[in-house]
């Protein structure tokens, strides 16, 4: 059913299905969405756009994600936008910090009056003829389980959804979970009742999520136990950055912000190059640091010797090595083993030994849905990710006018995605200068190889490798992992680097009203 949007004219649909098209649709209102939306109307102010948000609040990964501790795990100097400098004191800042901040970059920024909540874009079909994208969305209104369906209709389209599934986390199938009696909890939709006070809890995997949640669930009085499978890397990073704070005192806030932003998009870029280039050295450096995190009484080479390389896999951070001295004090303690099956009040292990337990926090990964699982039909033919390669790392073969906000996952999220939003504001001036309806990104020449977009071994990314887009080992499709290298490329780059160009080919839509 058609659906009519009285609050907004842009989103007007009349009663003969004809859509007035927005110049720009921006689907997700977490940190990329509401990045994406500064830029565009900064750089356009008399066109049309809107944000269509699923969720019944902005934010993102950063409203979703409420258990104990959550937190950032890139400093927020460049987790914060450039245009808007952070003045926390703290680098590394709280879930709730973090999400203030969005909220107040929107509501400074008027963007959070283009936002629609409760709006689920389920697909999404391009028409040549008339270069726009037809969209489909599912509005729910209060508690109606059944929704209304919208559909309109935009010139450009930046999916801000991410890669993750916010309906489900990863679960691995376990033998016998169901006879556990105690409670289950995945961090993803954590029970805001929940006390962990004098509760025997085991939290079940070795990532950023366990890192996180167990030096909070010690500090609230649970007696807890981290079962991992395979230990990962742990680096302690400082909670408050003394020359970023001295930096905003001596520069102010907007020259601090940006002297401290490539300070640390330096460090970063150092490290991750010094991992790959001489992974022993890499390796040598992040054992120093747990061995002096933990202190004599941890079994480093049992508990915290990874089997695989540096950035390889993410690396963890701990401010204020706050997780090693959870264990350093015997606040809390790792078991290095698999599961074999459960008992009402127990996990069974390979070992033979059984961890007693009341609550079960299975830290066992997200499930990766890359753009939100929305379904892609262009003149007609279906097209997944899948069937792509990545352009500069924000458009995507075969699909026209439409960008892909990915963050790095080397690097702090935003990082890419304020060069993606910018990049798309490029493209869209060098677009109306030369009269172009639509660009497409030009696909790699045969004898390119067609590889993995992330390269990394992570559960997460290997399970989901068969539904991600490919890169390839040169030019605009290759994945740079760099700030710095994109940073050049996006931002004095050629705009017509291997780009296709294309005009409507019949006018069926008046022009969105200013």
């Amino acid at each position: 059913m058609w659906c009519t949007m009285k609050h907004d004219p842009h989103l007007a649909t009349s009663v003969t299905g004809e859509t007035r098209p927005l110049d720009l649709l921006i689907i997700g209102a977490g940190l990329s969405g509401i990045c994406q939306a500064w830029h565009f109307q900064q750089a356009f102010p008399a066109k049309s756009y809107a944000i269509l948000e699923g969720r019944a609040d902005l934010g993102g990964t950063w409203d979703l994600f409420r258990y104990p501790g959550v937190r950032s795990d890139s400093d927020m100097q460049t987790l914060g936008y450039g245009f808007r400098p952070w003045r926390g004191r703290e680098a590394i800042a709280d879930g709730a910090a973090i999400l203030r901040y969005i909220r107040d970059t929107a509501s400074e920024g008027g963007i959070d009056r283009h936002i629609r909540f409760n709006h689920r874009v389920t697909s999404l079909a391009w028409d040549s003829h008339t270069a726009l994208w037809t969209v489909t969305i599912q509005v729910r209104h209060g508690n109606d389980p059944v929704p209304q369906v919208l559909v309109m209709t935009a010139r450009f389209v930046v999916n801000c959804a991410g890669y993750y599934d916010y309906a489900k986390g990863h679960l691995p199938d376990w033998p016998d979970l169901a006879t556990f009696q105690g409670r289950v909890i995945h961090p993803q939709f954590w029970p805001q009742d929940f006390d962990p006070a004098d509760q025997r809890i085991t939290v079940i995997g070795s990532g950023a999520t366990a890192v996180t949640l167990i030096p909070e669930l010690a500090r609230q009085g649970a007696q807890v136990t981290m079962l991992q499978r395979s230990p990962g890397y742990i680096f302690a990073l400082p909670k408050h950055d003394r020359i970023a704070n001295a930096l905003r005192r001596v520069c102010g806030d907007r020259l601090g912000h940006r002297l401290t932003r490539w300070k640390n998009v330096a460090f970063n870029t150092a490290s991750y190059q010094l991992a790959k280039r001489a992974p022993a050295l890499a390796w040598r450096v992040l054992r120093a640091g747990m061995r002096k995190g933990f202190g004599p009484g941890i079994d480093l080479d049992r508990h915290f010797a990874p089997r695989y390389a540096p950035w390889d896999q993410r690396i963890c951070v701990a401010p204020d090595g706050d997780f090693f001295a959870t264990l350093r004090k015997g606040h809390a303690q790792v078991v290095t083993d698999t599961i074999v099956g459960f008992t009402p009040d127990a996990v069974r292990l390979s070992s033979g030994a059984t961890l007693q337990s009341d609550v079960i926090i299975t830290a066992t990964g997200l499930t990766m849905r890359m753009g939100g699982g929305i379904a892609m039909v262009v003149d007609g033919r279906r097209v997944g990710f899948e069937d792509t390669f990545c352009y500069k790392g924000a458009l995507y073969t075969g699909l026209p006018n439409l960008a892909v906000t990915i963050g790095y996952v080397n690097a702090s999220w935003t990082l890419k995605c304020e060069l993606i939003a910018r990049y798309v504001v490029r493209l869209m001036r060098h677009m109306d200068r030369a009269g172009w309806d639509h660009a497409t990104p030009a696909a790699p020449p045969p004898d390119a190889p067609a590889l993995p977009t992330f390269d990394l071994s992570s559960g997460y990314i290997a399970r989901a490798r068969a539904q991600l887009p490919r890169q390839s080992d040169r030019g605009p499709w290759k994945l740079n992992q760099d700030y710095i290298k994109d940073s050049v490329l996006m931002t004095h780059g050629r705009v017509t680097d291997q780009m296709i160009f294309g005009k409507a080919r019949v006018s069926a839509h008046a022009p969105a009203q200013q």
